[in-house]
């Protein structure tokens, strides 16, 4: 029975404070005070309004929730624990943040399924949902029939002051409201801490009004605490706003219920301790032990599980009349959500010869792009503010824009860090999407944070990087990537692909797709400038990371390698060697992670051991590169900032000539 002295529904939000409280405590590690403030709307989130099945976390027609203040993840596992999710065990509970455990410090979608972004890295979760909201509205006006909805769910965040502060969030929230993005709703935990205390050291603006300049329905809940009425009043008003985002600002307590420490930063990010432990169970009647939840809000919590299957049930009958009405919509729905690509989608990609016209490799690009697209139904994204630079618009597809959510074509506006972690929520979607975000090369460092979270999170987006090099020209060292290369190609699990030609380029997407379907990123560099179509280049060298493009009879006196723009410059000087004698090898290594995972024969029948004279040849920095070309070899590449000027005089003052790369050679042989 239900204790006398709380309802069923504060046993229940009591659970997911406790949880979260034993949790932290037994880790000695967490952050409980939101969790602890949160549960109230959390609860009546998850009870009354939220459509999920526990037993079948990747349902396709599941509401998508997102922890945005995802430093209390806590209040996530006990929601998913609570709620019958297999995923999270009452053992993972007891191993919060601890070695194997499915409940790691901050919610990670690879690693517990019912988690569907990683967020912690605040406003990114924010963002994602907006991208998550953008391809249920994609795909919405692209299948549904007047008669038959199969594309019909919500997108619910909780994110807190840090969310709000980021400027990631403004970024993505201000393009939410341009779109109009009806089933987003976002639950603002307003609780006015932080970590350095109380948010009114940094941050007084009015929160609310700025969500009404984005042109986000908004709404106060003034007692987050225990006005459940109020609390499920204003998701009902936001689900009935179609036209717009929603804000629910809900005013808490940070740590409700722990009579010292609540409404402190001190309950922010530590374990209450045993003492308010003790002193909180008495203070809000918990009279059980840590981890034992009572069987009247476990029984009540597990509901989630009949009404999910029951939801599950009513969508599949739905598509089974949608497939029989409708055979030719319905297969390609199919065989986006199988994530699988369509037969034969690669025969489209063009192959060249030394006789084709130079193209810069950005226009290369485009081709492919619009090659693909037809055959990829899922192939969506765009640029941030530079289409006609990126050339990443996809010919007779049409503007993603309000009311015209079926359009391929998404403008995100100069919002490169929301436009990362949009693309990362469209690819998280579940729906089989492959989403592209292009810039110029050296603006990732404002989208730094979404693209390694694209790595970690195994999000299948594309990252279309143009003018990439010095060799853009006049703009001068603010635009210039120097370092950028290097230090993208030090995040774990994303592929850097700088091609040198069209046939590579050919090959560059080819491996991004087949990337993206395998739920991995990559990252394309394209020249602002145009390049030469290469002998020996080819689609499949792409793959290998590294391949000989030119070759000599014999083992070699001298191997230039070379990415992107400056192999040609190797293949010229090759030429030229070979007229003295010398007998040289040229490779093209557009990927070093692919050559690097390729086996040790293929290696050596790239980079033979023995041939201890080379040169790498990039208009980079040259970190990373004594890897391939060892003591004995040298570099011709670029550590200082670039200089305004035309792009060919900048690549002549800064040594990327064939003259210098043949002085460095003969350096090098001695």
């Amino acid at each position: 029975m239900v204790a006398a002295t709380q309802s069923l529904d504060e046993l229940c939000i009591n659970s997911i404070r406790f949880l979260a409280i034993d949790a932290i405590e037994q880790a000695k590690s967490g952050h409980p005070g939101l969790p602890m403030g949160a549960a109230p709307m959390a609860f009546v989130l998850w009870d009354r309004f939220m459509r999920f099945n526990p037993k079948n976390p990747q349902w396709f027609n599941r509401d998508r929730f997102v922890l945005s203040a995802g430093h209390g993840s806590m209040l996530q596992y006990a929601l998913l624990y609570l709620t019958g999710y297999d995923s999270v065990t009452l053992d993972d509970m007891k191993g919060f943040r601890q070695w194997g455990s499915r409940t790691p410090g901050h919610p990670e979608n690879f690693e517990t399924p019912g988690v569907e972004v990683t967020t912690g890295p605040l406003g990114q979760g924010i963002a994602n949902g907006v991208g998550l909201a953008m391809a249920e509205a994609h795909l919405a006006a692209k299948f549904n029939k007047p008669d038959a909805e199969i594309v019909d769910h919500y997108t619910y965040v909780i994110l807190g002051d840090g969310c709000n502060m980021e400027g990631i969030s403004g970024e993505a929230c201000s393009l939410a409201g341009h779109y109009g993005l009806g089933k987003l709703i976002a639950l603002y935990d307003d609780n006015h801490i932080s970590i350095d205390g109380s948010t009114d050291v940094a941050f007084t603006e009015d929160v609310s009004k700025r969500f009404e300049s984005y042109g986000w329905h908004v709404i106060h809940v003034e007692d987050g605490n225990t006005d459940l009425e109020a609390i499920a009043s204003a998701i009902a008003a936001a689900k009935a706003v179609t036209d717009k985002p929603s804000m629910i600002k809900v005013t808490t307590t940070i740590g409700y219920g722990a009579p010292n420490k609540q409404n402190t930063a001190g309950i922010h990010g530590a374990a209450l301790g045993g003492e308010e432990i003790k002193l909180t169970r008495e203070n809000l009647g918990w009279n059980y032990e840590p981890f034992e939840i009572p069987t009247d809000a476990l029984d009540h919590a597990r509901k989630a599980i009949e009404r999910g299957a029951s939801h599950e049930a009513g969508w599949n009958q739905t598509f089974a009349t949608y497939k029989t009405q409708y055979p030719a919509e319905a297969a390609e729905f199919e065989q986006l959500l199988s994530g699988s690509l369509p037969e034969g989608w690669d025969a489209v990609l063009p192959t060249y010869t030394p006789a084709d016209a130079a193209m810069a490799t950005r226009k290369h690009s485009e081709k492919c792009l619009n090659l693909l697209a037809p055959g990829l139904p899922g192939l969506i994204g765009g640029s941030a503010d530079l289409t006609h630079s990126n050339l990443t618009e996809l010919k007779g597809l049409g503007d993603f824009q309000k009311g015209q959510y079926g359009n391929r074509n998404i403008h995100f506006g100069v919002r490169e860090h929301a436009m990362g972690a949009i693309c990362n929520g469209m690819a998280l979607h579940g729906s089989g999407l492959i989403p592209y975000g292009a810039t110029f090369l050296i603006f990732t460092d404002y989208m730094r944070a979404a693209i390694r979270l694209s790595a970690l999170s195994l999000a299948g987006s594309i990252w279309v990087m143009t003018h990439d090099s010095i060799g853009q020209g006049e703009d001068g060292p603010t635009h210039q990537p120097i370092e950028t290369l290097a230090s993208l190609r030090a995040i774990p699990n994303l592929t850097v692909i700088r091609p040198a030609d069209g046939n590579e380029c050919s090959g560059a997407y080819k491996v991004a797709i087949d990337r993206a379907a395998n739920h991995n990123p990559t990252l394309l560099a394209f020249t602002r400038q145009n390049v030469p179509n290469l002998a020996g280049t080819s689609l499949a060298g792409v793959a290998q990371g590294a391949y000989t493009i030119v070759d000599c009879d014999g083992t070699p006196d001298l191997i230039l390698i070379g990415t992107g723009s400056e192999v040609s410059l190797c293949v010229t000087a090759a030429e030229k060697l070979a007229l003295d004698g010398t007998k040289v090898r040229v490779v093209s290594m557009p990927a070093w992670d692919l050559f690097d995972v390729q086996d040790a024969a293929y290696q050596e029948s790239v980079l033979p051991k023995a041939v201890t004279k080379r040169v790498a040849v990039e208009a980079a920095s040259s970190f990373g590169w004594h890897k391939y070309v060892g003591t004995e070899g040298a570099t011709v590449t670029i550590d200082r900032f670039g200089a305004s000027a035309p792009g060919g005089t900048v690549m002549e003052k800064f040594g990327f000539t064939v003259d210098n790369v043949l002085a460095t050679a003969k350096a090098v042989l001695g």
